[in-house]
């Protein structure tokens, strides 16, 4: 992957660039970012720059051997590191798996990739025969080229595990790079961290993730446009958004919110056995749409003027037809709501079960306002 093909992320491409330029690439770089913003995509454009025979001050020729190999991840001297399943595994056993995940869309997720390998509900891990592979491999020769280079995604996942790497990160062999990528930087170990340099990989912005749906997928603007709006900065859930059938989100929701408000259990019934019908995952996206309304929903309700609001005209009306609905002291308990319905749908929860008792509970959030408001006008 060229630096090019990386969407966004202009300030970080233009800091790994001077790195290399100037011969100043760090034998440790760690890549921190949110699921979806693009580290990957960078530690595999950082990984062909170095190796690249004939790079420009911009990017990799792409046409060298070695950017060709990289265009098939088959740099023998870039190896990979990432979490895996099964006792003693090693990342070298699904590297047919991986390869195939990064061609399809190198902004995936950690989810994504476990069920891939058929992880069901299993724990991902690096393990430490994981570790003990990365030392004997590092301690090798490089085979084609002056660097060579670790890709490893998600240290998070090492654990106690990464003490076993802390020699070999701080004083590796000659020419050696290791590029993590990782999220959550509290999970990792401080021994680890201190011996990395850091680079913030920033969430991707609507713009950026509209014009990469638009290089990347076959798609309109106005489509593109509310996926980006969705997909906050991540552009893996954009993706897998355009994956599932469009549908109506705002309307739907607002006459969920309607039934529920009413409390009819017949009405709720009919409309949890047609959800449950839509698959996992549009639940999810429907379940992700309103919370992101909620969220719009709340600045239109503290500000009173929608020229902040990322809703489109359809969907804002809806919103300003429920100002007089819903109070901002029940938003949070709707938000909460609907984030532990997205857990229970992601782990295969019965979806009428889910969402009739969801429906029960919007039900009761929503007409504690009434009960509130009934004891004051009384009193």
């Amino acid at each position: 992957m060229e630096f090019k093909d990386v969407i966004g992320q202009d300030t970080v491409k233009q800091l790994l660039r001077q790195m290399v330029r100037n011969d100043r690439t760090p034998h440790a770089l760690l890549l921190l970012g949110a699921p979806g913003s693009g580290g990957l995509p960078l530690a595999l454009a950082l990984a062909q720059y170095l190796l690249c025979e004939n790079r420009t001050d911009t990017d990799a020729c792409g046409q060298c051997r070695s950017c060709l190999k990289m265009s098939k991840l088959i740099h023998p001297d870039v190896h990979f590191s990432f979490p895996t399943i099964g006792t003693n595994a090693l990342s070298d056993h699904f590297l047919n798996q991986w390869r195939a995940a990064l061609l399809d869309n190198p902004y995936f997720d950690v989810n994504q990739w476990l069920q891939r390998i058929g992880a069901d509900n299993k724990q991902g891990n690096i393990n430490k025969e994981e570790c003990v592979h990365i030392v004997k491999k590092l301690s090798l020769k490089t085979f084609e080229s002056d660097y060579k280079i670790l890709i490893q995604w998600l240290p998070e996942y090492l654990g106690k595990e990464g003490n076993r790497l802390l020699k070999i990160i701080e004083e590796p062999p000659a020419n050696t790079v290791f590029i993590l990528v990782a999220e959550q930087s509290e999970l990792i170990l401080n021994t680890i961290l201190s011996r990395c340099q850091m680079v913030k990989v920033n969430p991707l912005s609507d713009a950026e993730v509209l014009e990469g749906l638009q290089q990347k997928a076959q798609v309109s603007r106005d489509r593109a446009e509310a996926v980006a709006y969705l997909a906050a900065g991540n552009f893996n859930e954009a993706l897998q958004m355009l994956e599932y059938e469009e549908s109506d989100h705002a309307n739907f929701f607002l006459d969920w919110l309607r039934k529920c408000y009413r409390g009819n259990g017949v009405e709720l019934v009919k409309w949890v056995e047609k959800f449950a019908g839509f698959g996992r995952e549009n639940q999810k996206h429907f379940l992700r749409y309103a919370l992101h309304f909620l969220r719009e929903y709340m600045v239109l309700k503290l500000t009173g003027s929608d020229t902040r609001v990322r809703l489109r005209p359809n969907e804002l009306t809806t919103a300003q037809n429920l100002l007089a609905v819903i109070e901002l002291e029940q938003i949070e308990p709707l938000a909460n709501l609907f984030d532990e319905c997205t857990f229970h749908v992601e782990r295969n929860a019965n979806p009428k079960v889910l969402f009739l008792d969801a429906s029960i509970r919007v039900h009761r959030i929503l007409k504690k306002k009434i009960q509130v408001t009934n004891f004051v006008a009384n009193n």
